[in-house]
């Protein structure tokens, strides 16, 4: 019987712990070498033109050519009715959870490898919605199963979009990432994401780092779903974060934030951090620093817009709710500040995987046209990644990242509701074009 637990319990780890077993799978299948698409109706993420029925050429996990003549000799897929467009980026997802019950008695529930497998899960949703490339904004996991589920997919273990992470969600004590909002005789064992000094902040970072983060994700002010925390009120200090900012990009990692109050908004961005997520209250004043400083933002519109449409059946605490009607007050004029100012924006959904498509239509409803809302997802996403060489766009040279949806979204945002077809490296994902055939 202790064999047996024990055995259990290193099975468990497997599942969870950085790069554990990974490193031994074996790689995924090779696409064919070479095949060619016929789209349709082809967009070019960065100007909105559209080229009709012209050829795509990929060798590989790599596209080749884009030209109007047929290549001789290769296997075409015809997506002659179809718009197509580059793989989609989401710069803020989370993985680790079940997204169908955010209760607290679920989420307090949850062991380590159970997150890692609703992960796996949720990584196929991303992936037939058209999502070929994501950013984990951060976890509660200690055992950053999210780093596992990354490593797994670049190994060929399991399938999923490519993927960068940060690691936990680095917070102070009672913030928006301090997962304890127990009594007292209940309180959890300290947890090594949490920091009250910059000497804290600085040994969290390194920690994150040292178990392989992409990038680091701070909780700059208080947050909406968690019980005790005020989102217009500044958590880490500005000190804090720049010592963060400073340790990150030595090690050449960058760092995301959550900042919704204004002045956490403002402070952020002046101890130098490289993408703002929710940005809230953000005020003219927030809105021209940004600008100045060349500070991305992640708006994530529609999960605040969907967790008070639903309220309580969404696993909100009444607190939570209360709190997210009251912050919905300041999203609009907000957004239409980063608009006016040209902020440089990316999609992120921050929510269950299944809506994705009413980010883009929440994009779209907040004053961006229908291409800078694509723009958002594909090019943007890419340049904010550092990842312009490879994604967000058909071009030669880059990866064989592909979706087709049935209608035209430049003209209707809601046609990204119906992907039809992915592709990811060269490998078909999804193909509902030809299985209707």
């Amino acid at each position: 019987m202790i064999l047996r637990k024990l055995s259990l319990c290193l099975l468990a780890c497997n599942l969870v712990c950085v790069r554990a077993g990974a490193q031994q799978a074996q790689p995924a299948a090779a696409p064919p070498a070479r095949v060619a698409i016929k789209a349709g109706r082809l967009v070019n993420v960065r100007n909105g033109e559209v080229a009709n029925n012209v050829f795509v050429l990929i060798e590989g996990e790599r596209i080749v050519s884009v030209s109007r003549t047929a290549p001789a000799g290769v296997p075409l897929i015809d997506l002659s009715n179809q718009t197509v467009l580059p793989g989609l980026i989401d710069c803020h997802a989370h993985l680790l959870l079940n997204w169908k019950d955010l209760s607290a008695v679920s989420t307090l529930r949850m062991s380590s490898p159970q997150g890692a497998l609703w992960g796996a899960h949720n990584l196929q949703v991303w992936l037939q919605h058209g999502f070929t490339m994501l950013r984990d904004a951060c976890e509660n996991d200690q055992f950053y199963g999210q780093l596992a589920l990354r490593d797994s997919i670049n190994t060929g273990l399991i399938k999923g979009p490519r993927m960068v992470s940060a690691g936990q969600c680095l917070s102070v004590t009672g913030g928006h990432g301090d997962a304890d909002f127990l009594a007292p005789d209940q309180a959890m064992p300290a947890r090594p994401n949490i920091a009250d000094t910059v000497d804290g902040i600085s040994s969290a970072v390194r920690r994150d780092i040292k178990y392989g983060a992409d990038w680091i994700k701070l909780m700059a002010t208080g947050g909406v779903v968690d019980l005790t925390s005020d989102f217009n009120v500044q958590e880490l200090s500005e000190e804090q974060m720049a010592r963060a900012v400073e340790v990150a990009h030595r090690a050449r990692k960058h760092v995301m934030v959550h900042a919704e109050g204004t002045a956490g908004i403002k402070a952020a961005v002046r101890a130098g951090v490289d993408s703002i997520e929710h940005g809230t209250m953000l005020d003219e004043e927030g809105a021209a620093l940004m600008e100045k400083r060349g500070t991305w933002l992640v708006p994530t519109l529609s999960a605040f817009q969907r967790g008070v449409e639903i309220g309580t059946n969404f696993g909100q605490d009444p607190i939570s709710l209360a709190k997210g009607k009251e912050i919905l007050k300041y999203q609009q004029p907000a957004f239409a500040l980063a608009l006016k100012h040209h902020l440089k924006i990316a999609f992120g959904l921050d929510d269950d995987p299944d809506f994705l498509p009413k980010e883009f239509e929440a994009l779209v409803r907040g004053g961006m046209k229908p291409l800078e809302a694509l723009q958002a997802a594909t090019v943007n996403g890419a340049e904010l990644l550092g990842l312009s060489d490879q994604i967000g766009t058909i071009e030669p040279g880059k990866y064989a990242d592909i979706v087709a949806v049935s209608d035209d979204p430049l003209r209707d945002i809601s046609a990204m509701e119906r992907v039809v077809f992915v592709m990811k490296g060269g490998e078909i994902i999804k193909d509902d074009v030809h299985a209707r055939r």
